[in-house]
């Protein structure tokens, strides 16, 4: 039985509905891992307890059917979106307290499965309240402003962050690394710094000698250390092992449980295994490798400390980031912490960084960091206090902004438990007897196949240095060109698809979407094969590649709704959604041994190759032409 429908212009709620589904996902996988570093929480404990904070979004599916027999989704959009608001006030309010680590990972996990619950509901209410032309035409404004959530997530909430601690506590020490290829390289100097009168006046702040760092971006193969000639990539790492070791000495930083990243060297690798030796010898690139080859990027390292001692009991923390400049200086923060403790106990002793320098910068250049000394805990107070208001009041905008479909009823008036059961794994039961279960789960694990092993190798390859295949491109270049052309196209690509399979609607426009998703590809082979491309050429071929993929994912996502259609649509979505994840994982684990055994030209060759599964599996749906256009009804 449906009830009374109430429509509303879908642009009055679609772009906020998604851009809220996607804040709560980046607060737990992005600004969670931030906040704990800022915090002081050690690597070891953040990568172990915040991966699994993704566990919800994984399984997910498998409670999707509650969301699809109970209540309405419109009540479970609703409610989700209430008890995100309450939940992230709850982080802000539990960040203070002495046991935050584990109260805010509590609240985290509350934050998760609400919000991998509302995804459901939110996906489900999308197919009820819109007609399937119009599923066709917004699906890719739906994509577009969930992924502006992610980029309002991860840069202005970390920003606001930021910006409070440089304007509390003390002072920011400001350090400037000027980058200079036509410089002679000098080999840095781990050296404390006096107790200088000159230094020591004033109030309380942090200094160093050089505030203005100047830094050789070429340096040599081999360095002479103690009377012997060592590799100058096994001195860096040496160099970095020093610089972690005396910071935890002088009890700065906390010392890890795991085996620093740098104190592996290349003697410490094992040789490929049997298979691994096959692939390579049988499918491998046949490189010869350049002799006189640099030793790669540069370093330095730059020494501060504390002017005065600070009072009994106070500890004063400074965090390092980069606020402007060249991104090919970096500041070193994999391997080593770029957060450190003061007090009274090590307040005249000096802490180290360790900057890494691009040796692709061609020209001078510069970058500037900051070490704000501020109240860290309230600057993530405040982000969440912001997220929390944010939702509140989303919450109460789609109380009257989403519409009421007649075909989104409820579901469970006068049915027992035992009944809500018994339609549960009726939910499984019914996907896995759809028409055409088999090829539909064939398409949703195969289809992208070439993106998802693609995917996980563009920025290294953009990155690698042209000897060993890549293009050789910095950092900052390559933030450019994947990261705004990039995105920039695959927006667009999702944008003109769903407008374009609204008019033709999927069937018509599957065959076009599958072709773009495998054709594009050819760019990276082209790239992988040519000399010296220019940075034009790089920007048009991945525009090319990135508008391919986000014009032939529109099919993909329809079809998911396609397949979806019928009783229990929600439920059934979700699971497609589990294979759609599946189908990206596994694929991606597997890429960067792959290139790695046959070298990066190969491998886009293979990635051209596995689009014969994108275009077999099309071979095989079957989809109501009239799906997704627009009837006269409409």
């Amino acid at each position: 039985m449906q009830g009374k429908t109430t429509k509303r212009n879908p642009w009055a709620w679609i772009p906020t509905l998604y851009f809220a589904q996607g804040l709560p996902y980046v607060a737990v996988m992005t600004i969670s891992v931030i906040m704990y570093k800022r915090l002081g929480i050690s690597n070891t404990d953040i990568a172990l307890y915040t991966g699994w904070l993704y566990l919800p979004w994984v399984i997910k599916p498998f409670w999707s059917p509650f969301v699809d027999i109970i209540r309405t989704k419109r009540w479970w959009t609703l409610s989700m979106q209430w008890i995100i608001a309450f939940a992230l006030a709850g982080i802000a309010f539990t960040i203070p307290a002495p046991l935050f680590f584990q109260l805010t990972l509590a609240v985290f996990w509350i934050v998760g499965f609400t919000s991998a619950t509302h995804d459901i509901a939110a996906d489900g209410f999308y197919m009820l309240a819109l007609t399937e032309h119009e599923q066709s035409l917004y699906v890719g404004i739906r994509s577009t402003f969930y992924r502006i959530a992610t980029v309002a997530g991860q840069g202005l909430l970390v920003v606001l962050a930021g910006a409070i601690e440089s304007n509390s506590g003390l002072e920011p020490l400001n350090i400037n690394v000027n980058a200079n290829p036509a410089a002679e390289w000098s080999a840095p100097v781990l050296e404390a710094i006096d107790d200088a009168e000159s230094g020591l006046q004033g109030e309380m702040q942090f200094f160093t000698p050089q505030k203005v760092h100047e830094v050789a971006v070429t340096a040599p193969s081999t360095v002479n250390l103690n009377g012997k000639e060592i590799p100058f990539r096994q001195y860096a790492a040496l160099m970095r092992d020093s610089v972690r070791r005396l910071n935890e000495q002088n009890g700065f930083v906390a010392a890890e449980l795991t085996q620093s990243p740098s104190a592996k060297t290349d003697t410490d690798t094992d040789g490929p295994g049997a298979f691994t030796a096959w692939v390579r010898d049988t499918f491998g690139e046949k490189r010869e490798t350049k002799s006189g080859a640099g030793p790669g990027d540069n370093f330095t390292v730059i020494g501060f400390r504390l002017n005065r001692q600070p009072a009994e009991g106070e500890q004063i923390i400074i965090n390092f980031t980069q606020k402007n400049g060249d991104q090919g200086i970096r500041l070193e923060q994999n391997a080593l912490s770029t957060r450190f403790v003061f007090d009274r106990s090590n307040w005249n002793r000096t802490a180290y960084l360790y900057y890494n320098i691009d040796h692709k910068i061609s020209a001078a250049t510069s970058a500037g960091f900051e070490g704000a000394s501020g109240n860290i805990p309230m600057a993530w107070m405040v982000v969440f206090g912001v997220l929390s208001a944010f939702f509140f009041t989303v919450a109460t905008y789609h109380s009257w902004a989403l519409p009421r479909p007649g075909s989104d009823t409820r579901n469970n008036s006068g049915r027992s438990a035992a009944d809500i059961f018994k339609e549960f794994f009726d939910t499984f039961r019914s996907f896995f007897r759809k028409k055409q279960i088999w090829v539909a789960i064939a398409f949703m694990l195969l289809y992208r196949l070439p993106e998802a092993q693609l995917v996980k190798l563009i920025n290294p390859f953009l990155l690698d240095p042209i000897d060993i295949g890549g293009l050789g491109l910095s950092t900052s270049q390559v933030g450019f060109v994947y990261g705004t052309v990039g995105i920039i196209g695959l927006t667009l690509g999702g944008i003109i698809g769903g407008i374009m399979a609204a008019r033709g609607g999927l069937k018509k426009w599957l065959w076009p979407m599958a072709w773009s998703m495998s054709l594009t590809c050819l760019t990276f082979v082209y790239l992988s094969y040519a000399d010296a491309p220019s940075l034009l050429t790089v920007n048009v071929c991945v525009f090319i590649e990135q508008f391919g993929y986000g014009f032939g994912f529109t099919a993909y996502m329809l079809y998911l709704i396609y397949f979806s259609e019928g009783s229990h649509k929600t439920a059934h979505y979700a699971i497609c959604t589990g294979f759609m994840a599946l189908g990206m994982m596994l694929p991606g684990m597997a890429a960067g041994w792959l290139q790695e055994t046959i070298g990066y030209r190969h491998f886009f060759i293979w990635t051209m190759i596995c689009c014969a599964a994108t275009i077999g599996v099309c071979a095989f749906l079957k989809i109501d032409p009239n799906f997704g256009r627009k009837t006269d009804k409409e």
